[in-house]
């Protein structure tokens, strides 16, 4: 999702509600409606899946907080959706809320140890990314790119808008060895419910269809498949085919950029590969290559 300064208004009652519905009626959106938690249930936690259980809560803060409190005592495998988030987190613990059943958001809890050495466990967010960009490509037919480290982009208009956000952060004891990823995904969200003009949906994009339910199958397949083709070979980029299918769908490879980094120290250069650790290599004007690990990355041109 595109962060959301806490100053705009979070109403719960999107626009576009029917002509004499209560304002305070979470549900009379028509065009939004609910998930369908059972029908979920039964098409993605079967016996062999990754996805052991899955819950759906009207409402709360931010589901990767709430699953992440709980990863200790769940297996591998929960997913925790919400039809809305009051304190949705970015990087950098930015806030950003959406109207009520605009969008997917959910995370997701995986335990990639002990399989998978820890300094691999950068790929995630990335990982994610591909997995989310598959998913949307099979289910709403919108061609989806990704922004380093993790925003999905989608084309609206011409123009190249950002439709989803993925944030992953590790959770529980180190024993437990639990990572909480979370997604937010624009769904449906109209024009003049944008919270920033370079923000875009999956409607906005012309998408095949918009029910939320078939996306986030969709979705949830292809990270099951991903991750475990990754945890088969301990999280190898390579021999997964995860770093070279992330350079094929990666928006910021062959631009010129600004990488923000912390400390208020900036790079710009262009961003010329994807290294086995996940970073993002740039070629500054004085002809070195350096590696960025963390920070924000600013599209300076086109390709």
């Amino acid at each position: 999702m595109t962060p959301r300064d806490a100053s705009d208004d979070p109403s719960d009652t999107p626009s576009g509600t029917p002509s004499g519905a209560p304002d305070d009626s979470r549900w009379s959106d028509l065009e939004r409606p609910p998930l369908n938690a059972a029908s979920l249930r039964r098409a993605l936690v079967r016996d062999g899946s990754l996805w052991t259980s899955l819950d759906v809560v009207p409402a709360t803060g931010s589901t990767n907080t709430d699953l992440a409190a709980r990863a200790d005592g769940l297996p591998e495998g929960a997913v925790l959706v919400a039809e809305e988030q009051s304190s949705g987190r970015g990087r950098l613990d930015r806030r950003w809320s959406a109207p009520a059943r605009s969008g997917l958001f959910f995370s997701v809890l995986l335990k990639p140890g002990p399989t998978v050495p820890v300094e691999r466990w950068g790929w995630l967010p990335l990982l994610t990314g591909v997995a989310a960009a598959t998913g949307l490509s099979r289910a709403a037919g919108v061609d989806t790119a990704l922004k380093w480290p993790n925003d999905l982009l989608v084309t609206v208009g011409g123009e190249e808008r950002k439709a989803g956000g993925i944030l992953a952060e590790r959770a529980g004891s180190v024993e437990a060895g639990g990572v909480v990823v979370g997604l937010g995904i624009n769904v449906t969200l109209r024009a003049d419910e944008l919270p920033v003009p370079t923000a875009g949906s999956l409607a906005l994009a012309g998408a095949a269809t918009t029910d939320r339910d078939t996306v986030l199958r969709a979705v949830l397949r292809s990270l099951e498949q991903w991750y475990g083709d990754w945890r088969a070979v301990e999280g190898d980029p390579a021999a997964s085919r995860l770093q070279e299918t992330y350079a094929a769908g990666c928006a910021t490879l062959g631009r010129k950029v600004r990488a923000e980094l912390p400390g208020d120290r900036s790079i710009t250069g262009e961003a010329v590969a994807v290294d086995g650790d996940g970073r993002l290599v740039l070629a500054t004007g004085d002809g070195v290559q350096e590696p960025v690990g963390a920070g924000d990355v600013v599209h300076l041109r086109g390709v």
